[in-house]
């Protein structure tokens, strides 16, 4: 299923609607709408469990999802600075506040600032029948909520400008401020962080690759890379032409990624990650002759990911195992070989506004996963044969660190200068090629990736 974008601030949302009839608990407490409701367990689940937001998180609310987009991603883009509004606002500033209050208060703040087809009532009324939720609130805040809210909304316009003008780097960890740093400096750009910052708040727009048939109206070309195309300003979302397997959605920097230039024969190729399916796709397409295999360590992503592939006509053997596990004992050399390696995802920042507030320990679990997955790649690329490894993360240990490991380890392989040098991303010196996949962050519209290639004498 698609992921739909969380977007800070929509162009538009439809005034607010009961979708059905307003229940309430056993103890006579409202419960709030549906779509306030999945906003609500979302931000617990990010907050109350430091997991991820599902994909699948917004399903089942019909048109209601737009005003769930929206409002989940503005309390997540601008968390800290909601909960900065709030704490002179309470009787103890420094004591604890329940996570079920700070839900209910930034979720109504968010609609009464950036939301103008909320009305206040929804706004606020909601809020505090979230608050009064014996699962999602914190019942003996309900009037605090209220008073609060209320008081908000006299002056909506002001409630905004005081919001706005709060710092930016309250919406930040440092585990963000790390990435955007790492993303900044391979192009001597550390000075612009505060504008990297305000790029990624803003919506993220899909592009998307042309399968089969004729492009659907409101696609139109990305200069400089073939293939791509990207929504018009206003077009609909091509949810059918997607559904009939005309295109796929694919992120620019993934199109750019696959968009090498390698003239050696391919008869062999392995794409070691293969999840969701979008890159095995386009190995099938561009070397439509090769024997394609697609390994997948989830039993429920390569189930997805075999349904994918067939739904889309790609001849592809799909393996459900672990990659290093199933090369330690495969027999076979691949004259191509994609590992899009399991990463922090810092890349995706703008996609994924959740990540600033999660729990960033597994680093060092990653980076031995991916060198033991570049290493088991290494052993079965075929002499003359090409390597692609990527991540789509800014840290230089998930990426550059590992081209010098393997420049030390392994001198069979050498860089091989597979993309051509283009506005946007870096380029060697001298070179009308590079062995090095980096675009700007700044001047580049995709998500942060990093990758190298390598070929074997």
């Amino acid at each position: 299923m698609l992921r739909r974008d969380l977007c800070p601030i929509p162009r538009a949302v439809r005034p607010c609607r009961l979708s059905q009839p307003q229940a309430f608990q056993d103890d006579g407490y409202p419960m709030s709408t549906p779509a306030r409701l999945h906003v609500a367990h979302a931000l617990h689940e990010v907050f109350g469990e430091g997991g991820r937001v599902p994909d699948i998180w917004d399903r089942d609310l019909g048109e209601d999802a737009h005003l769930a987009q929206a409002l989940l991603g503005l309390c997540l883009r601008r968390w800290g600075r909601l909960q900065a509004w709030v704490k002179p606002k309470l009787k103890d500033p420094d004591r604890g506040v329940p996570l079920g209050t700070r839900v209910s208060l930034a979720m109504g703040l968010a609609q009464l600032a950036w939301l103008p087809g909320v009305s206040d009532h929804a706004a606020v009324n909601e809020s505090v029948d979230l608050a009064a939720d014996r699962d999602l609130g914190f019942v003996p805040h309900k009037g605090l909520v209220n008073a609060i809210l209320r008081r908000a909304a006299k002056d909506r316009v002001a409630l905004a400008a005081e919001l706005d003008a709060l710092p930016a780097a309250l919406d930040r960890s440092p585990a963000v401020d790390r990435a955007l740093n790492a993303a900044l400096a391979p192009h001597r750009a550390e000075g612009e962080l505060e504008a990297l910052w305000a790029r990624l708040q803003q919506p993220p727009r899909p592009d998307f690759r042309l399968l089969k048939g004729d492009v659907p109206e409101g696609l139109v070309p990305v200069a400089g890379l073939p293939g791509c195309l990207c929504l018009e300003e206003g077009a609909p979302f091509p949810r059918p032409w997607l559904e009939a397997s005309g295109g796929m959605v694919q992120d620019r920097s993934s199109q750019a990624l696959l968009a090498y230039r390698w003239d050696q024969p391919v008869t062999r190729i392995l794409d070691a990650c293969a999840a969701p399916g979008g890159k095995t796709t386009t190995l099938a397409l561009r070397h439509p002759g090769a024997t394609l295999t697609a390994l997948e360590v989830h039993p429920k992503r390569a189930a997805r990911l075999r349904q994918t592939l067939q739904q889309r006509g790609v001849a592809a053997q799909v393996v459900q195992a672990d990659a290093a596990e199933w090369l330690e004992v495969c027999g076979v050399t691949f004259d191509l070989i994609l590992l899009d390696a399991p990463c922090s995802g810092s890349g995706t920042l703008q996609k994924h506004p959740e990540w600033p507030w999660l729990k960033h320990e597994d680093l060092p679990r990653l980076t031995s996963l991916q060198r033991r997955l570049l290493t088991a790649a290494a052993d079965h690329l075929a002499p003359g044969g090409l390597l692609i490894y990527a991540v789509c993360s800014w840290l230089p240990e998930e990426g550059l660190a590992h081209r010098e490991w393997l420049e030390q380890a392994r001198p069979d392989l050498v860089p091989a200068k597979v993309w051509p040098a283009r506005p946007g991303a870096t380029s060697e010196p001298g070179d009308e090629a590079t062995a090095l996949f980096q675009p700007h962050p700044l001047r580049w519209d995709g998500e942060g990736f990093q990758g190298f290639a390598v070929r074997r004498n």
